[in-house]
């Protein structure tokens, strides 16, 4: 097998994590919620949540540059996740990571709109990279959670938390990508938002456009999604859902994770309901997390299969099937 032949895989992973830990009681914007709040806020399963006080290009670029001194990588291309607001306006928070990990010979991006399901989509996009061109042997993902104003609690959704990540994709890499797939639906495009043009930053407020819709209609469209995106990715492989070692998500509330179970009649590693209580949302970070706590346990055998499930409320979902 020559090296273009060779599997398409994940290479080595690096998270960057808060050494401060909140409660969500703790949070300024507590004290403001009301009884539904309150209600959410007790039940969501998040006990604390990370702290990080850098900005979400600056920490993007921390994860790179101390990935590429630990690893010594030197990927073809550089794609950066975008957070949920970027540092400046007409710069650019991928060649910011670049410049800082002194990798002037990849080409630096940013994949954007994708909510939480970026990272996934950022992980199939680089296998898509790595097999349209030969030459290319490594691309380097980054991404940062950080919050996009001051407020941390998002009712009805989830507490944001603060991290970020590098990893690689690269030929020869395992676990092995053995398939992926994704959707979006633009009628979810304006479910959420914030108003940034008309306030100082330190007044944006995440606004959700209709709670129901998100709770109700949003919910029942990723019900059908991701099930039929699960069979697709097991029709692509040529595997039964016994097959499946673990399942893994993001982590938004201990109620999602009921929810998915029952929706694929598969259990959902219990370590995504830890690192949700322990660090909160961590947006597109959180799949990523979750693989690399999985991966370090050995639980899964090698050979094994670990079905990623992902979804954001743009509404963009994606199913990923990797063979550790």
């Amino acid at each position: 097998m020559t090296a273009v032949d060779a599997p398409i895989g994940l290479g080595r992973i690096h998270c960057v994590l808060p050494e401060r830990l909140v409660t969500p009681a703790e949070l300024p914007e507590a004290p403001e919620l009301d009884a539904a709040g309150r209600d959410f806020l007790t039940a969501c399963g998040i006990d604390t949540v990370g702290v990080i006080e850098e900005s979400a290009g600056v920490l993007a670029a921390r994860a790179t540059t101390e990935f590429v001194t630990a690893h010594g990588a030197r990927p073809d291309v550089l794609l950066h996740v975008g957070a949920r607001s970027p540092d400046v306006l007409l710069g650019s928070d991928a060649c910011h990571a670049q410049a800082a990990a002194g990798l002037s010979g990849a080409f630096a991006f940013t994949l954007d709109g994708l909510g939480c399901t970026g990272s996934s989509a950022a992980w199939g996009l680089a296998a898509d990279l790595l097999r349209a061109d030969p030459a290319r042997r490594q691309v380097l993902v980054t991404h940062a959670s950080r919050p996009t104003g001051v407020d941390r609690i998002r009712p009805p959704v989830t507490v944001t938390g603060d991290g970020a990540f590098a990893l690689t994709v690269e030929r020869g890499g395992r676990p092995v990508l053995r398939a992926h797939r994704a959707e979006t639906d633009g009628t979810f495009h304006d479910l959420f938002q914030v108003d940034y043009k008309q306030a100082p930053w330190y007044e944006w407020r995440e606004e959700c456009a209709s709670p129901d819709r998100y709770r109700f209609e949003l919910a029942l469209h990723s019900r059908e999604r991701l099930g039929r995106l699960v069979d697709e990715v097991l029709a692509d492989a040529g595997v039964p859902r016994t097959a499946v070692a673990t399942v893994l998500m993001q982590n938004v509330t201990a109620s999602a994770f009921d929810f998915y179970e029952a929706l694929l009649g598969l259990p959902v590693h219990g370590v995504c309901r830890d690192n949700l209580a322990r660090y909160g949302h961590l947006g597109a970070m959180d799949v990523v997390l979750n693989l690399r706590d999985l991966l370090a346990k050995g639980e899964v055998a090698p050979g094994g299969l670990v079905l990623v499930l992902n979804n954001s409320p743009v509404a963009a979902w994606a199913a990923t099937l990797w063979e550790v």
